[in-house]
C-alpha cells in the first residue's frame, strides 16, 4: 500500500524516527481537499502513545479538508544544514501517513494536558486552567499513524 523509500541507505529504524516526532516542535499536515488541491500547514503537535494530537479552531480549512478525506500525511524535519561544498543537506527527517479523527471528552483534555506539557511546561498551573475555561472552544484532532518512515543524511 506505501511505496519503499527509495534511499534506503540513508532509512532509520521506526523507533529512533519516532524519538525525532517527539522531539520537533512543529510539523506539517497535508490534507485533500474537496477541490482536489492539497493543503500543507504547519502546526503544533504533540506524539502521545503512539498517535499525534494538534489542536484547532472549531471550523477552518483542516477540519473541512479531514472531514471530506481523513487520510492524511504529516512531516518533520530536525537538525537541518545545508552543505554547500557537497551540494546537499544534512537533515534527519519523518513522514507519517495516518487518518485523522477530533477526539472528545478525556482524550481531548489529556492532548491539551501534553501540548501545555509540551510547550509550556513552566506554565502548567495556568495551562491547566485555560482548558478547563476554553475546552469547548477548541478541537482536538488525533492522527492515528498507519505507516512511519524516516531519513537522516548526517
Amino acid at each position: 500500500m506505501f511505496k519503499e523509500m527509495r534511499r534506503v541507505d540513508r532509512q532509520i529504524e521506526t523507533q529512533q524516527a519516532t524519538e525525532i516526532l517527539k522531539d520537533c516542535d512543529y510539523g506539517v499536515l497535508s490534507t485533500l481537499g474537496k477541490n482536489g488541491y492539497a493543503y500543507g500547514v504547519p502546526i503544533n503537535y504533540v506524539l502521545v502513545d503512539d498517535k499525534i494530537y494538534f489542536h484547532c479552531a472549531v471550523t477552518g480549512h483542516k477540519l473541512e479538508n479531514i472531514e471530506h478525506n481523513d487520510k492524511v500525511s504529516f512531516c518533520v524535519v530536525r537538525n537541518s544544514k545545508p552543505l554547500p561544498d557537497q551540494f546537499a543537506t544534512q537533515y534527519e527527517s519523518v513522514i507519517i501517513f495516518g487518518r485523522a479523527t477530533e477526539v472528545e471528552g478525556d482524550e481531548k483534555k489529556h492532548a491539551l494536558q501534553e501540548l501545555v506539557k509540551k510547550y509550556s511546561s513552566d506554565f502548567l498551573r495556568e495551562g491547566m486552567d485555560k482548558i478547563e475555561r476554553e475546552v469547548d472552544t477548541t478541537k482536538v484532532v488525533k492522527i492515528d499513524i498507519e505507516h512511519i518512515t524516516g531519513k537522516a543524511r548526517k
